[in-house]
């Protein structure tokens, strides 16, 4: 959270990688590239688990179409170990005053829900957007083991399941 700002894009759809990485990319276009015009590389923090897991060939493909490839940038990515997700800065500044913020409140409808994340602040001046995206994400996509050994990710020599780097493709890079 650079700024004190944060961003959350919520899902009406399910909740798979091309979901988190279209989420990434959203931001990237609305604030990454204002906050860091000339930035190459991103580092993403994620959880073990989940659409943005580490075991996730789907989260690897998407990460090297949508963020590599399309922009050209070095995309290095550092999972949490299951159960340590809570040591992420992200749960601290961002996530635990969002839980505060609508704790008791029944979230029926959309803008409610996107209301209280919006609304939520501390006393540091931390501000949030929030953004629905309304797409239909399919579950239970796969990328074959001949997918995976195209793309560009080359893993690190610490926790090499968890901590890895991928690159634009020089035959996909863009323009």
């Amino acid at each position: 959270m650079i700024n004190n700002r944060g961003t959350v894009y919520v899902g009406s759809s399910a909740d798979t990688p091309q979901f988190a990485v279209d989420a990434i990319t959203r931001w990237g276009a609305d604030n990454g590239r204002a906050v860091s015009p000339q930035a190459a590389e991103v580092l993403i923090l994620a959880d073990a688990g989940g659409s943005n897991g580490y075991r996730s060939r789907v989260w690897k493909q998407q990460l090297q179409e949508q963020l590599s490839d399309r922009h050209g940038l070095t995309v290095t990515v550092c999972h949490y170990p299951t159960g340590c997700s809570k040591w992420n800065p992200i749960e601290h500044r961002l996530c635990s005053h969002i839980s505060l913020n609508w704790a008791g409140q029944p979230l029926r409808t959309w803008d409610t829900l996107l209301a209280y994340v919006r609304g939520t602040t501390t006393d540091t001046g931390l501000e949030v957007q929030a953004f629905l995206q309304d797409r239909l994400y399919e579950n239970g996509q796969s990328v074959s083991q001949a997918e995976m050994k195209t793309l560009n990710l080359e893993r690190h020599t610490v926790c090499p399941q968890w901590n890895y780097t991928i690159r634009s493709r020089p035959d996909r890079a863009p323009g």
